[in-house]
């Protein structure tokens, strides 16, 4: 007689083992196949290799402002189809697959928060959405958060990741470089501070207007920055060019970036920035 029986909750032998979806990532940079909890209890990044790997627009708000709470504007707003462009697909069909991908209307989302008590006028792009690109509704909401800043007399932070200007708008998103410069000029001038967080990757007209004209630029480890890609580059110049040109580290040692920051200590070094800057609590 059987006294004590356990019973089987495993698969037996030549079963197969299912293993949840997503429960492991493979990380981009290196290859290394992480547990998804422990890249989680890492902020995304790599155990491996340091890797930092891209971040919806809600991890950062969770990430850098106050009990992850923020307040947002404009939210509502929108891109038309006023060339009605069609390329692979209608222009209109992108913004409804980026729309249902991410939840949000644009590649921006902007609003109010504070970081260690301080209030700021906060942004955060989405490379999600049609890969960051800056439309004409994006320069406004960044416009609109910059001039935000100026009214409340509060500092600016803009965490950048995008791939240019939006093709899909033609000269109308261009348009948005000089735009969104000139209330930065007016931001300057009001002697109020602006910090951006460039983050992988952030380039093209996004990168040659409102990312590179901030007070202090941060960049994550590692992260892709720059205008054009290496290919138009040589061509342009004629040369070879150097090994990394286009990495976070790259610009820190050519004095285009002022700090390159892992994510574990982003939070906290924008916090010290907004003190050393004398904002008002």
């Amino acid at each position: 007689m059987v006294w004590f029986k356990k019973e089987r909750t495993g698969p037996v032998d030549g079963e197969k083992r299912d293993i949840p979806d997503g429960l492991w990532l493979k990380c981009e940079s290196c290859g290394e196949i992480i547990y998804r909890r422990e890249i989680e209890r890492r902020l995304w990044v790599c155990p491996k290799c340091d890797f930092h790997f891209k971040l919806p627009p809600e991890k950062y708000i969770e990430l850098l402002l106050d009990n992850g709470e923020f307040q947002e504007f404009d939210a509502n707003l929108r891109s038309a189809d006023p060339l009605r462009f069609v390329d692979s697909k209608p222009y209109l069909a992108r913004l409804a697959e980026s729309i249902k991908k991410t939840g949000h209307n644009e590649a921006v989302i902007c609003g109010l928060g504070r970081i260690g008590g301080m209030v700021v006028s906060f942004g955060v792009m989405d490379f999600r959405f049609i890969g960051g690109s800056m439309g004409s509704v994006v320069g406004e909401k960044v416009a609109r958060l910059l001039e935000r800043a100026i009214e409340k007399r509060i500092p600016a932070v803009v965490v950048c990741a995008s791939g240019g200007a939006r093709m899909q708008e033609s000269i109308l998103s261009l348009m948005q470089m000089a735009k969104t410069s000139a209330v930065v000029a007016r931001l300057h001038k009001a002697g109020l501070p602006y910090i951006n967080i460039l983050t992988n990757p952030t380039t093209a007209g996004v990168m040659a207007s409102y990312a590179s004209l901030a007070d202090v630029t941060i960049a994550e480890p590692k992260a892709l920055l720059g205008f054009a890609g290496p290919r138009v580059i040589k061509e342009t110049i004629g040369s070879d060019l150097p090994p990394g040109f286009q990495s976070a580290e790259f610009f820190l040692e050519h004095g285009f970036v002022d700090i390159v920051c892992h994510r574990s200590k982003l939070r906290e070094t924008v916090v010290k920035l907004l003190y050393y800057m004398n904002v008002e609590r």
